[in-house]
């Protein structure tokens, strides 16, 4: 993994996806409301709405899959990864936490420390976000994704254990971006934290083992005013599944 060097800021690879956008990595991306979908787009459409579904049934996650999936595609773009994994991290980012459609809000959104039965819950959202995912054909390049968001450098992650590169790269990426917004944002168990600490957090974990050190390293070159700047620009954006096209293709600005 070779990735690009910065630039006055920017990530050639950034900027090239990101021009290229609405003929390139967008095209391969659902860019049509589901009501003019049809067939496996219209399915496909379908879980997206869900996975938007299960964010609004919290407000601390709203967007969270929009942020995430933007950031980790200018990850990715840095990282000079294919048009392929590129539409496959957004795809995966924003389904990543489909599965906790099955998780009961008492344990999703309880504001104290999980117990031991309730961690088994929480933690099977994976398999269960797959097991959602894995019928439609066109989503079988992000079940890695699904399934392995959560496994950790060392191998004391889950649900499978893996370690260092039996990680799936797709994941690895999705990860470090996932830990990201998450700790910058509220949720029932703790207050928002500021992008100094969550990158010293995110450092922190690496140092301890869990996380890749050279995908953490692409993430910490990215401008961080661009990560906290995807925020703001879906905050003000009114219909996120009719935009993702505008969205891929401003991620330049979104990063200058």
């Amino acid at each position: 993994m070779n990735p690009s060097q910065p630039e006055n800021g920017l990530y050639p690879a950034v900027e090239r996806a990101a021009l290229a956008g609405p003929i390139g990595v967008a095209a391969e991306l659902p860019q049509r409301p589901v009501e003019e979908n049809s067939g496996i787009d219209q399915t496909e459409g379908i879980l997206f709405a869900l996975a938007q579904a299960v964010e609004y049934r919290d407000h601390s996650t709203a967007e969270h899959c929009e942020r995430l999936a933007l950031t980790s595609l200018a990850m990715g773009m840095a990282m000079s990864l294919d048009q392929s994994a590129l539409a496959a991290l957004y795809r995966g980012g924003y389904l990543h936490d489909v599965g906790k459609v099955g998780i009961p809000d008492s344990i999703l959104f309880k504001p104290g420390k999980l117990t031991a039965q309730e961690w088994v819950v929480m933690r099977s959202h994976p398999v269960r976000g797959e097991e959602i995912c894995r019928h439609l054909k066109s989503l079988g390049p992000i079940l890695p994704i699904i399934r392995h968001h959560h496994e950790r450098w060392d191998g004391s992650g889950y649900p499978d254990g893996l370690r260092g590169q039996q990680i799936p790269l797709l994941a690895r990426i999705v990860q470090v971006a996932d830990i990201y917004d998450a700790l910058t944002n509220p949720r029932p168990y703790k207050q928002a934290f500021s992008s100094e600490e969550a990158i010293g957090v995110i450092e922190e974990e690496t140092a301890r083992g869990w996380r890749d050190p050279e995908v953490v390293a692409v993430f910490l070159r990215l401008p961080v005013k661009g990560i906290d700047r995807v925020a703001q620009y879906i905050r003000t954006t009114h219909s996120i599944m009719t935009a993702m096209h505008t969205s891929i293709a401003n991620l330049n600005q979104i990063f200058a």
